[in-house]
């Protein structure tokens, strides 16, 4: 079975005491996951250290960091490599969040080159796609997705994409409290599956972990995670209060 995985991503929120606290909390909860199912932590980076250090003892327990740059080095003030993240014991790295998309502009090309740091750096990334609500009013949200994952995934191999992580995040559902309909991920689940099959074969498309974006709480977690297609979620505000998150990590198939 692939890789079913509940990914906190807690953007710019929580002081490191808030951090520790929270992440001590959900480990306190002692689910024990199968072989199958992983819990990713996308802390702020300075926290990534001490978040790495409060779940070594669990197994299938990771953090991420939020971004990476696409530069392998250099004078680039303020910016994070993806040889500095791998450094620390960094192990996922969220990549093209639809935040960093709108507001800091970045584009299909400049998340291959991250993809491929990540690579060489021995970090797994979480790609993320989807539409805003425009395109999806426009019912053009397949082509707009597609055109994400074949600029910027499409000239990797077979091997790296064996297992690798997509988040579909329809923006139009981010904050909002809108969220997508099960049959909606399910749909665009599906399709991301299908054009990676295309692309690729039906045993990559097959391994590939495609986690859904988009108001995940503790109340809809279990009717979205149980679609075929959806391999659990990466959670924003939910992933922030200990007992929410505990409900979306034991709604895991």
């Amino acid at each position: 079975m692939r890789k079913q995985i509940a990914a906190a991503n807690w953007k710019m929120n929580l002081t490191l005491d808030q951090g520790i606290k929270l992440t001590g909390e959900i480990l306190s909860g002692n689910i024990e996951l199968h072989d199958h199912q992983q819990v990713v932590f996308g802390v702020p980076f300075p926290y990534l250290i001490a978040v790495k250090d409060k779940i070594k003892e669990k197994a299938n327990y990771f953090v991420s960091a939020q971004n990476c740059y696409f530069q392998k080095s250099g004078a680039y003030t303020g910016e994070v490599s993806a040889e500095i993240l791998n450094s620390v014991g960094t192990d996922y790295v969220i990549i093209g969040h639809s935040e960093r998309r709108e507001y800091f502009n970045e584009n299909h090309q400049m998340l291959a080159e991250k993809i491929n740091l990540c690579f060489e750096n021995k970090l797994k990334p979480i790609f993320c796609c989807g539409e805003p609500l425009s395109v999806r009013e426009a019912n053009e949200q397949n082509d707009y997705v597609e055109t994400q994952l074949k600029e910027s995934l499409f000239h990797l191999s077979e091997q790296q994409l064996t297992g690798f992580v997509i988040a579909y995040e329809p923006i139009w559902a981010i904050g909002t409290g809108k969220t997508a309909s099960s049959a909606q991920a399910q749909e665009m689940h599906a399709h991301i599956r299908n054009v990676m099959a295309s692309k690729y074969n039906n045993d990559v498309a097959e391994s590939i972990s495609i986690l859904y974006g988009g108001s995940v709480k503790a109340n809809n977690a279990k009717e979205i995670f149980s679609e075929k297609d959806v391999d659990g979620g990466l959670v924003g505000g939910a992933s922030l209060v200990a007992s929410e998150f505990l409900t979306i990590i034991q709604s895991l198939k």
